[in-house]
This record gives C-alpha cells, sequence and structure tokens, in this order.
C-alpha cells in the first residue's frame, strides 16, 4: 500500500511543471530579504582553526571570509539592518561579483567540453569498447557502468547521457536484453558516479570552495563510495540482465540493426588522451598528499586560478593538437562555454541568497537556532542530519551548484560546532543531490532518458526501488560510521 501510494506521488509529480531554477532562487532571495525585517539579528565571534586571527561579533560584522569559523555560544544580539528593494535587486548581481572565481571555473570547463564534444572523441570511445565486448555482451554491463561513472565522478556527466540512449538501446536489445537494462546501464551509471563525485567541477569544486576547502579534502572517502556503488549498480543490473535473457521483457523494442562500430581515428584517440590527462593533472594538484602523509607526490595545492588555467591551456593545446583552425577552436570554446553560461547564472543568484543574509545580519540567527538544535548530538547523527536536509533542498533546487552555493556558506559553520570536518557536509550534499537525481520525475535527464527508451516512469521507479534504498542505506553508513572514523 505504501508503494501505491509513493507511485501515485511521484507520478502526480510529473504533472507538475516547477519553476525554473533561476526564478526560484529569485523567489528566495525574496523571502530572505523578508525575513530581514522580522527575525532577530546577530552575529558570532569568528576566528581561524590555529586561533592566530580572532574577531568580536561587533568585528565580524561585514566578514565574508570562509576561512574564519564561528566561535560556538559566542552568539550576540547586533543592530539590525534589513534589506529593502535595492538590495534585493543587487543581491544577485553582488553575488556573481563574490562568485566569479567559481562562475569563470565553470565557463573554462564548458569551454574545455566543448572542444571535446565536437569531435565525437567521447560516442567513439564508447563503440570501441561495445566492439572489444563482442560476444561477451553482459560483461560490457559493469565496463560500461564503470565508464559512465568516471563520466559522473569527473565531470558531472548527466545531461550528456542523452545523446547515447540511442546508440545503446539496440545495441542492448540485439543481444537479448531490453531497453531498461540499457537504461540502467547509462542512467544508473552516471548517476552513481555523480553521486560519487570526486572531482566533479560542478559539485565537488563549488561545494568545497564554498566551504573554505580542497577538492582533495575526502576525497578517500568519496572514491570509497564510487567503488562500492560501482559494485552494486553493476550487480544490479546485470542481475535484472540475466533474467531478461532467459524471459524477455515485454518492455524489449523492436529488434534493430547495429552497425558495426567503426575504428576511433588518430585525433579522435589524442582527444581521449588529452582530456584523461587533464582530470589527472587536475586531481594532483588538488589532492592535499601532505596532509595525508603522502611526501613522494608534490603537494600543487592548486586552487580556481590555477585549475582555470590548466582547463584554458588544455583546450587549446587539444585543438592544435588535432588540426583544429584558431576560429575552430574559438568557436568550439565559446560555443561549450555559452552552454554553461546558465550554470555560472544560477551560481551567482545563489550566492546573492548569502549576500542577503550577511549583509541582513541574520545569517548567524540561522546558525544559534541551529546551534541550538543539534548540541548535544553525536558526530554521526549530525552528518546523516545534514544528509536528509540537503535531501530535502535538493527537490526544490535541482542545481547541483546552486545547491552547494545556497547551503554550503549555512551548513559547513555547523559542522565546526558538531566537531565534524567540513568535508563531510560536502560528500553529504553531494551524496543527496546525487541521490536524488537518480529518480526524480522532476529530472529533464531521467525523463528524457525513460522517453527515449520508451519505458514509463512508473515501470522505472517499481524496477529501481529496491537499488534506491541499498544505495541509501550505503549513503548513510559511510556517513554515520566514517565521521566517527
Amino acid at each position: 500500500m505504501w508503494f501505491d501510494l509513493l507511485l501515485a506521488i511521484t507520478n502526480r509529480m510529473k504533472t507538475i511543471k516547477l519553476p525554473s531554477a533561476y526564478t526560484i532562487l529569485l523567489a528566495i532571495i525574496v523571502l530572505v530579504a523578508g525575513l530581514t525585517f522580522v527575525l532577530p539579528t546577530g552575529k558570532y565571534a569568528y576566528t581561524s582553526k590555529d586561533g592566530s586571527v580572532t574577531l568580536t561579533p561587533q568585528q565580524a560584522i561585514g566578514n565574508t571570509d570562509s576561512h574564519l569559523l564561528p566561535v560556538p555560544g559566542s552568539y550576540e544580539n547586533v543592530k539590525s539592518n534589513p534589506q529593502g528593494f535595492f538590495e534585493v535587486v543587487k543581491a544577485p548581481i553582488v553575488g556573481f561579483y563574490k562568485a566569479i572565481d567559481v562562475a569563470v571555473f565553470i565557463l573554462m570547463i564548458g569551454g574545455f567540453l566543448g572542444i571535446v564534444m565536437s569531435t565525437g572523441a567521447i560516442d567513439a570511445g564508447v563503440h570501441q569498447v561495445l566492439g572489444s565486448m563482442k560476444g561477451k555482451e553482459q560483461l560490457m554491463i559493469p565496463v560500461l557502468i564503470f565508464l559512465f561513472g568516471l563520466g559522473g565522478t569527473s565531470f558531472g556527466m548527466a545531461e550528456e547521457t542523452l545523446a547515447f540512449y540511442p546508440i545503446l538501446i539496440p545495441v542492448f536489445r540485439s543481444a537479448g536484453f531490453d531497453a531498461k537494462t540499457a537504461i540502467g546501464t547509462i542512467m544508473l551509471g552516471a548517476g552513481f558516479g555523480v553521486l560519487c563525485s570526486t572531482v566533479n567541477p560542478f559539485a565537488t569544486a563549488i561545494a568545497s570552495g564554498f566551504a573554505g576547502i580542497s577538492i582533495g579534502d575526502g576525497i578517500m572517502v568519496r572514491v570509497f563510495m564510487w567503488v562500492v556503488l560501482w559494485a552494486i549498480t553493476s550487480a544490479f543490473v546485470m542481475r535484472y540482465a540475466k533474467k531478461v535473457k532467459n524471459a524477455p521483457s515485454e518492455e524489449m523494442l523492436e529488434q534493430a540493426d547495429t552497425a558495426t562500430p567503426e575504428a576511433m581515428t588518430g585525433k579522435q584517440k589524442i582527444v581521449l588522451t588529452m582530456f584523461t590527462l587533464t582530470f589527472v593533472i587536475m586531481i594532483w594538484g588538488v589532492i592535499p598528499f601532505k596532509d595525508l602523509g603522502i611526501t613522494a607526490i608534490p603537494t600543487l595545492s592548486w586552487w580556481f586560478d590555477e585549475l582555470n588555467a590548466l582547463f584554458f591551456v588544455s583546450s587549446i593545446l587539444t585543438g592544435l593538437l588535432i588540426g583544429m583552425k584558431e576560429s575552430e577552436i574559438a568557436g568550439h570554446f565559446v560555443n561549450g562555454a555559452r552552454d554553461m553560461l546558465g550554470v555560472a547564472f544560477i551560481v551567482g543568484i545563489s550566492r546573492g541568497i548569502t549576500v542577503v543574509m550577511n549583509d541582513g545580519l541574520i545569517i548567524d540567527t540561522v546558525l544559534h537556532y541551529a546551534e541550538a538544535a543539534i548540541t548535544g548530538l553525536s558526530s554521526s547523527i549530525f552528518v546523516c542530519v545534514m544528509f536528509f536536509l540537503e535531501l530535502f533542498l535538493s527537490i526544490f533546487i535541482p542545481s547541483t551548484s546552486g545547491l552547494a552555493t545556497l547551503t554550503m556558506p549555512i551548513m559547513t559553520p555547523l559542522a565546526s560546532f558538531a566537531n565534524v570536518d567540513a568535508h563531510w557536509v560536502v560528500t553529504a550534499y553531494q551524496s543527496a543531490s546525487g541521490f536524488v537525481n537518480l529518480f526524480t520525475p522532476t529530472s529533464a535527464v531521467v525523463m528524457g532518458g525513460l522517453a527515449i527508451g520508451k519505458v514509463s516512469y512508473g515501470s522505472y521507479f517499481k524496477w529501481v526501488l529496491p537499488y534506491l534504498f541499498i544505495v541509501l542505506i550505503v549513503i548513510l553508513l559511510t556517513l554515520g560510521f566514517g565521521v566517527m572514523l
């Protein structure tokens, strides 16, 4: 009975058209500005981790240094500063200024992906994998899930997966499987990767930036989750594929002939090599090896300036190595950056919410109430509560970058109250956002993939529900026990 009710609710959600992320975030700015007229205003004393810098509550007014943490129990009321019409209008603009390093990073990533995707190298790579799996069709499932999972964890592969459904569904069908098998391989493969993002610039990088930590902080936890969920996702889809092969599903698509995959061109191999090398260098640049006790590998301590330069240079080198003309390099780079412009704007608008809360002197008031609520909670309970809170918010704010920009400045100080490292807050945030995007009917990726495969949402949700339950347990166990280590 509970399942029928849940299915009815999710089916109902399909018919509800939510406003765009921009409208939702602008509405939140207006709501928060209204709260500055109602809520009491106050500030905490702030201090650096080593105690070398300390600000009194009065001195902390106007402070935006994310490296300074609030001192528990030091909250004091201060004179109010309500935010009116002009402050609301300016908030997204000021927010964009304050988040310009993140916004530029997003555009650089977009430009790099624009050049890579224009060559068809990613598609060709998948075709090569399929060709090498001839006669071992069931083994292509964990291999493809591995590849899509890498795409998800490295650069947030999501919308890009829609191009693979028309390619892979006929291949899976001709191998004796059905459309749902292909959908599970693609959607769950990329989805679990995003959930376990390690260096995903649209989730981990943005959240870590606003949390005041490096992308590398907590990376081993997320790698552990990635390996576990890759095994679980592969087992889940393979189990279903075996069942389908023995007793074909009614939802199988009509038989489709598949052409023999063409060999990768030399240029595409160069592109894939540059693509891989760029992300390897990125990972090397951001991981604090010194803090992990590893001295054999130099710690570069890179952040947005260096990463922006990396993707900019890689874009140009990739184009030059495959013989692109200057105009082609510029054109593909600009087109790729243009595709990410909406994400950059979301980051700016989201940051505007924090601007209003800071200028209206209520952000510490919210922290004060939250401090009282979490007092006495163990670190395990705290991080799990944080996960469910992010889970709830991600339903209304589907943008991972927008959610990170909105919640990290508030959630990170709460972690310091509970003696929890900030990277656990980042992990809780991206786990929650990634989990919701595995099944939410408001996601264009979910509904688009199902539409291409001609699989109903109800059928997909019923099928994936046991998997979602297992994933939820893995997340909670990782957060709950990991934070105690």
